[in-house]
């Protein structure tokens, strides 16, 4: 699949929205059969996404699929044979490789990638370094943060002003590690407060900063803004040439003066990771 930046959630028993998700610009949709869909209408949200996914589409689609063990994953994995087979499979609830290994023990021959949603159980956040024994099914690792505090009994997530509390950021801060030890694009939450455009802008401004390559979506309105903070702009662009430019002009040296600064090689790993992010985009690889 291409650079993946945002990533937008559809309800699978919604198909009206799958077009307009879809034209929405987002680098990839993700249609849901887990918690968007009520137990009495997953049937249908599994045939609504099975004829979806049958037709000729023009963005990568990735389902989500219910948790391995659950009483649902059997029929979601069926749903998903022949031509209705997705460019990635995301698995809520995962701990670790075994669930990985689980999940392809039910593919069969169906091996799309797997974008596990690495931190929704307790013991899910003791498996994250194990991914890099999988690496090569992942298309890239995303956490949440709503249903590990059910599951521990915290009353939220979040401070008043919207923050994450800090047993939620040593969790995401995890899943980016985790992420680039697997040498996987790491994917960072959704932002909830969908009219929040300025708070959005912030959080996608820390998340690219931070180290993550892409974000979660709830609504088409968040893609522009997300792909705008993950895109980089003309003056990083200019900066990252001009120091690959200096290194290149000077291969022997480990250090170097740059407009008046210090650069050394975790600039230059730096200028060339950015320029190949903007090669992905770019070609929608």
């Amino acid at each position: 699949m291409r650079g993946l930046r945002s990533l937008l959630f559809v309800p699978g028993d919604r198909p009206e929205r799958f077009a307009r998700a879809a034209a929405s610009g987002a680098d990839a949709v993700i249609l849901d059969l887990e918690d968007s869909v009520l137990p009495e209408r997953k049937a249908d949200a599994r045939a609504a996404v099975a004829d979806w996914l049958a037709a000729e589409r023009a963005v990568p689609a990735i389902v989500r699929v219910n948790p391995i063990g659950s009483d649902q994953i059997q029929a979601d994995v069926a749903c998903l044979q022949g031509a209705a087979a997705p460019d990635a499979i995301m698995l809520p609830k995962a701990e670790g490789a075994a669930s990985i290994a689980g999940l392809d023990g039910l593919l069969g021959d169906l091996d799309p990638p797997i974008i596990p949603i690495a931190t929704e159980t307790p013991a899910a956040i003791f498996e994250l370094g194990s991914y890099r024994a999988c690496a090569d099914r992942l298309a890239g690792l995303t956490w949440g943060a709503e249903d590990l505090p059910a599951a521990i009994g915290a009353a939220t997530a979040r401070e008043e002003d919207g923050r994450y509390t800090p047993p939620y950021e040593l969790v995401r801060s995890l899943t980016l590690f985790a992420a680039h030890a697997a040498a996987v694009p790491a994917i960072d939450t959704v932002f909830p407060a969908i009219r929040d455009e300025a708070g959005l802008a912030a959080y996608v401004a820390r998340a690219c900063r931070d180290g993550f390559t892409g974000m979660l979506a709830i609504h088409p309105a968040q893609v522009p803004l997300i792909n705008a903070g993950f895109t980089p702009d003309a003056a990083e662009i200019a900066r990252a040439r001009a120091v690959i430019a200096a290194f290149e002009a000077n291969p022997g040296a480990g250090a170097l003066a740059l407009d008046g600064k210090m650069i050394d090689r975790p600039h230059l790993v730096l200028a060339r990771r950015l320029l190949a992010t903007l090669e992905k985009i770019s070609t929608g690889t």
